[in-house]
């Protein structure tokens, strides 16, 4: 096991370099220039453009710009914003901690309700309680997330006021409870089918007609047999949609003004805040590669069978 993980970290310093170079040089040929958007609709002075370009590094060649921030990033400096000369990792340590807890409410939701769904209509496949499930599933999945959001923000917040229909206090988990449900509803969607599907395959298998066949209990034949080796597929959309979470933040933050990442990169964006927009897709990039990992390590919890050498 300490064999196959140490391969696996190695493997991850290709891949975090190629996935950071090709951002940044996304980010670098988008139209624009971000140092002469600062004077706005006034003509800018050309020297102070100048000066600003060659304290940030942006008069250098684009391969010395990449390099130069790598080797900023290795030391823990994520560079500074061009608007306001502030830290990007002062920016981005503001903003991870809001889109932490709102990840990490919607993937408990997706979680719990979805796995709880998917369980219930796969025992009971063919049954009414299945066919609502598969179609409740396939609403959600169909409807665009802003939909979603909109009609929670204007139901539960303007008509029947149980919410604030925009979150004043981003630290606060009563006022992030709806837009976390509205970000992780696709992700429940697909947790219940793949749930559903897997238990109803799973439910044939000779594994499962020799426990029943014993005499076991049936909901130990459920929980300890069919429900854990059912999980491995669902493990493993649950373990790459965490970064998803975050990243597609963008939407349901922007309905609900959640001050987090999704907001700060919508902005940076906006301002094509190069520096800012590479450091979170860093942050973002180093939260998959962790997950995969982990993703990795629980199949040999839930299948003995496997074995990492």
């Amino acid at each position: 096991m300490g064999r196959y993980v140490a391969r696996r970290l190695l493997q991850m310093i290709p891949v975090f370099i190629g996935t950071t170079l090709l951002i940044f040089l996304m980010v670098n040929v988008l139209p624009g220039d971000p140092v002469r958007a600062l004077w706005g609709d006034k003509p800018p002075d050309p020297a102070q453009v100048a000066q600003i370009r060659h304290d940030r590094g942006l008069d250098l060649p684009l391969w010395q710009q990449y390099l130069h921030y790598m080797g900023g990033l290795f030391q823990g400096d994520f560079g500074r914003t061009i608007a306001g000369n502030r830290p990007v990792l002062d920016e981005i340590t503001q903003a991870f901690p809001v889109s932490i807890r709102l990840a990490a409410m919607a993937w408990t939701f997706e979680l719990v309700v979805g796995i709880t769904l998917g369980v219930i209509a796969g025992i009971r496949r063919g049954k009414v309680i299945d066919t609502a499930v598969t179609l409740f599933t396939l609403v959600v999945i169909s409807v665009p997330i802003f939909v979603i959001g909109l009609a929670c923000q204007l139901y539960f917040g303007n008509n029947l006021g149980w919410i604030t229909p925009t979150v004043q206090d981003s630290t606060d988990f009563g006022q992030l409870l709806v837009p976390a449900l509205v970000l992780g509803m696709v992700g429940l969607a697909y947790v219940a089918r793949l749930t559903r599907t897997s238990i109803a395959e799973n439910r044939s298998a000779d594994y499962i007609r020799t426990a029943t066949a014993k005499g076991l209990p049936r909901r130990r034949i459920i929980t300890t047999h069919l429900l854990r080796n059912s999980l491995i597929p669902v493990v493993t959309y649950l373990g790459t949609d965490i970064g998803s979470l975050m990243a597609g933040a963008v939407v349901t933050e922007g309905i609900f003004n959640v001050t987090g990442v999704g907001n700060l990169l919508f902005e940076a964006l906006a301002r094509r805040e190069g520096a800012v927009i590479v450091g979170i897709v860093t942050v973002l990039v180093l939260v998959y590669l962790l997950a995969s990992l982990i993703v990795d390590l629980l199949y040999a919890v839930l299948d003995p069978r496997i074995r990492y050498a």
